[in-house]
């Protein structure tokens, strides 16, 4: 996978662009950097003019973040008119004024010039001078053009690769015609007037059910704002579909973990009992009726069960680790931590005598396979929380 919007399966824009050059650079870093910006913005041809540390440099490989392709083909000289020689068009970035009668332009206007001459055929280039001063009268005068940007007048001086990063941008957008890399993909189709409506009179309806829309005297006016809310939005087809999910979601309640449960207590507990005595001895039991069963147990957790587990989700000591499972099948128990590998069992008083040897061999079954199965009564949990919850601490204290 791509990271950082950098991506190699994709290609390069090829396109003749400028001639960077980078006259007695100090830093291997600051090469590295400018190349990082020359790559992002298709510039390819660099030039060194006696960098001061030598080269290759392996600071600037580092500092380069993958634009090795360009500090590969990098070309040195020992002077700036030989670096220059074969440019037809030549800029001089600067932010010190120079007292040379020659025109002064920003980077869109160089840009705009600099594509203009190498369609032509022509080649261009871009002088930057050194970190410390930058570019001396005698190299500027070799310009056609001084480049200057419009910067704070009082905190002028950029870095050299902050220079070269706005050149290129300015550059690669004339060049490309601002074309970006990648846009939003198509929206589904506008959901139509009739779409729309059907959604907003099950809202209503909703809304209606809760008697949200009150006093009778301010119904039709906030009937409009609600409507306008979503005639604003212009939502599309997949739009209504989303929202109708969500308001049928909020209307029915939720269904998840120990929540919106239509059963007692004690109905689940029985429940529950009378789904472990079926599934024992039953190869199947994770199939047929007994999925729709066992929706309905995870629907309707017992007292003990919901009062373990929002504890297990609230209490710094065990938030993150537990998952709430269907106990449902033989080697399946009722709380679970893969990563910890403890399993949690909860007992329920008078529970028939082949529900106890079935969790007896779940146990060993989890046993044999490095969980640590802790065992719990339902009572216990209901009576002191707080008491089973320091027994289990104590517990996973003793996980290696």
């Amino acid at each position: 996978m791509a990271g950082s919007g950098t991506d190699k399966s994709k290609p390069g824009a090829d396109l003749a662009g400028p001639v960077v050059i980078l006259v007695e650079p100090q830093l291997g870093e600051n090469i590295g950097m400018c190349a990082r910006a020359m790559g992002n913005f298709g510039l390819k041809r660099l030039r060194l003019v006696k960098p001061r540390d030598g080269w290759p440099n392996i600071a600037a490989q580092r500092s380069a973040a993958g634009a090795d392709f360009i500090l590969d083909n990098v070309e040195l000289f020992d002077s700036v008119e030989a670096a220059v020689a074969d440019c037809t068009l030549l800029f001089a970035t600067s932010a010190r004024a120079h007292d040379q009668a020659k025109p002064v332009v920003g980077p869109e206007a160089a840009a705009q010039e600099i594509v203009a001459e190498t369609a032509a055929g022509a080649s261009a280039g871009i002088l930057f001078g050194r970190e410390r001063y930058g570019l001396e009268n005698q190299e500027v005068a070799l310009a056609n053009r001084i480049v200057t940007f419009p910067v704070n007048p009082a905190f002028a001086s950029l870095n050299l690769a902050q220079a070269v990063l706005l050149m290129g941008y300015e550059w690669f957008k004339h060049a490309t015609g601002g074309a970006l890399p990648h846009t939003m993909p198509d929206r589904s189709e506008r959901a139509s007037q009739q779409q729309l409506e059907a959604f907003f009179d099950n809202l209503v309806a909703e809304l209606d059910r809760v008697e949200f829309l009150r006093p009778p005297e301010k119904r039709d006016t906030m009937l409009v704002n609600l409507r306008n809310i979503f005639t604003r939005m212009e939502p599309t087809k997949q739009d209504i579909h989303t929202l109708h999910g969500a308001v049928m979601a909020i209307a029915e309640g939720r269904k998840g973990p120990a929540k919106g449960g239509v059963l007692g207590g004690e109905q689940a507990t029985r429940l529950r009992a009378l789904l472990a005595e079926r599934a024992v001895g039953t190869p199947d039991a994770e199939g047929g009726s007994m999925r729709g069963l066992a929706r309905l147990l995870r629907r309707n957790p017992t007292d003990a069960e919901r009062l373990l587990w929002d504890r297990l989700r609230s209490d710094r000591r065990f938030a993150g680790d537990f998952k709430r499972q269907t106990p449902v099948g033989r080697h399946i128990p009722d709380f679970v931590s893969f990563t910890r590998r403890i399993a949690l069992e909860l007992i329920n008083a008078g529970e028939p005598e082949a529900v106890a040897t079935e969790r007896g061999a779940r146990k060993a079954w989890l046993e044999a396979r490095d969980y640590r199965v802790v065992w719990l009564e339902a009572a216990e949990v209901e009576r002191d929380i707080a008491a089973v919850l320091g027994r289990l601490e104590t517990v996973l204290g003793q996980v290696p």
